[in-house]
């Protein structure tokens, strides 16, 4: 954990399951922080989920520079360093599982999560290629790919900003609406914990109800049909959601 001093109520929640859990400080941010984590664990690692982010949703233009480069430096690099930290061990042993935490913005791409889904487009193309060149070792690369999901990243993303264009409004209303029946991060987490225990090398798994929906629907139109449907009028755009998904993202 980057602070550990936030880890009693997981403790907690290990101990009442008998489970051994030890709680190290990493900050996927730093490379020495992770060179150190994993440099203090004495034994073998089989697993390794990259399961870190952050989210700052803005258009474009008024996103600070600073939340973009804090979004790629946490969500990206921050996945290639641990990587790069435990890919020798596992080489060597000629074992392990890198499982990556995508999201379904890693196919799309929409306003306000521009800078969001550029890092999950990332994490899918350094996943895919990673994949291949471990594979001869014996190695397993999975990505999980979550749709909206009760996180607080998601809440607040629910929450309107101040924008001069009228998609943030927009998206917040879509993450209302999809949050009125929520699906448990621990959707996604029995996902991971199946990648690991089957031995699948199957390397995309949906996360969630919506997640198929969601990348089939832009995988229905080209890419002018899509930016033409994100540039529609607020009229046209609230009805092809409550037509599409049955959401209502006006309320």
């Amino acid at each position: 954990m980057r602070n550990p001093a936030k880890s009693p109520e997981l403790a907690h929640t290990a101990a009442g399951e008998q489970l051994r859990l030890d709680v190290l400080t990493l900050d996927v941010d730093s490379s020495e922080s992770v060179r150190s984590c994993i440099a203090a664990i004495p034994i073998p690692i089989d697993v390794l989920v990259n399961n870190a982010g952050i989210e700052f949703h803005g258009t474009v233009e008024e996103m600070p520079i600073e939340s973009v480069m804090a979004i790629m430096n946490t969500n990206y690099f921050g996945t290639v360093r641990c990587i790069q930290a435990v890919l020798p061990q596992m080489r060597e042993r000629r074992q392990g599982c890198i499982i990556n935490i995508a999201s379904v913005a890693g196919h799309i791409s929409s306003s306000p999560l521009g800078a969001y889904s550029a890092s999950k487009y990332a994490v899918e193309a350094i996943s895919e290629a990673l994949a291949g060149e471990v594979k001869p070792f014996n190695i397993r690369v999975a990505v999980v790919e979550p749709g909206i999901q009760d996180t607080r990243m998601a809440r607040d993303i629910r929450d309107p900003i101040h924008s001069a264009y009228r998609q943030p409004a927009r998206f917040s209303g879509l993450f209302r609406a999809a949050l009125a029946k929520p699906v448990p991060p621990e959707a996604t987490a029995a996902i991971i914990r199946d990648i690991i225990e089957s031995g699948t090398w199957q390397f995309r798994h949906l996360s969630g109800p919506d997640a198929a929906p969601f990348v089939g629907w832009r995988a229905s139109m080209n890419d002018e049909q899509w930016i033409d449907w994100n540039a529609l009028d607020d009229d046209s755009w609230y009805a092809a959601v409550q037509r599409d998904f049955g959401l209502d993202a006006r309320s």
